[in-house]
């Protein structure tokens, strides 16, 4: 049994085991991507499994129903379930972009990736002051862009509920990245 396997049968703070198992079994292995030495973990078939896509939205939905007023998605994959979820949730959805792709004045934040450096920004006026915000994206590994997101956050004045993401690379200790941050995994490998 792989390590994969095992921890999909027993990730930490999965509602749904049965979920997570077929969820992770609806993720592929690109290696060398974006370049070489990492190994992506691609979500894109979990997206066309209309009925496991959309369980996986309602396990989310059922956690924060009436404890949220916005739905914050990181761009990209972040933006496909968050917006889905903002939608069941019945709030407003906001996206958190790469530098320089929003329009409007912005708050920005530099991180390091696995692989990298990156900055994301949100508009200034995207989060009201109080709001409460649910922060989703599809993989939480070193922590980098979830951490930039939750500072944007707070820098427009909201509060974050929790970090929904749907693979957890523990080994990359992201987590340790949002302390204080509920955050919630789906699977953890």
């Amino acid at each position: 049994m792989t390590d994969e396997v095992r921890s999909a049968q027993n990730p930490p703070d999965a509602q749904d085991p049965d979920l997570a198992r077929e969820v992770a079994a609806r993720l592929r292995d690109i290696p060398d991507f974006p370049e070489p030495g990492v190994l992506f973990k691609d979500f894109t078939p979990l997206l066309l499994d209309v009925p496991l896509r959309d369980r996986v939205v309602r396990d989310v939905v059922g956690r924060h129903d009436g404890a949220v007023d916005a739905v914050l998605g990181i761009e990209a994959r972040g933006f496909i379930l968050g917006a889905v979820i903002a939608q069941e949730l019945e709030v407003g959805f906001i996206p958190v972009r790469k530098q320089g792709k929003l329009p409007a004045a912005t708050h920005a934040v530099s991180y390091a990736l696995e692989y990298g450096t990156a900055t994301v920004e949100i508009h200034t006026d995207a989060v009201q002051p109080g709001q409460r915000v649910l922060v989703v994206d599809d993989v939480l590994a070193t922590g980098g862009t979830a951490a930039a997101a939750v500072e944007l956050v707070r820098r427009c004045g909201g509060d974050v509920v929790a970090v929904e993401v749907v693979l957890e690379l523990g080994f990359l200790q992201g987590r340790s990245r949002l302390d204080g941050t509920a955050v919630h995994a789906l699977l953890t490998t």
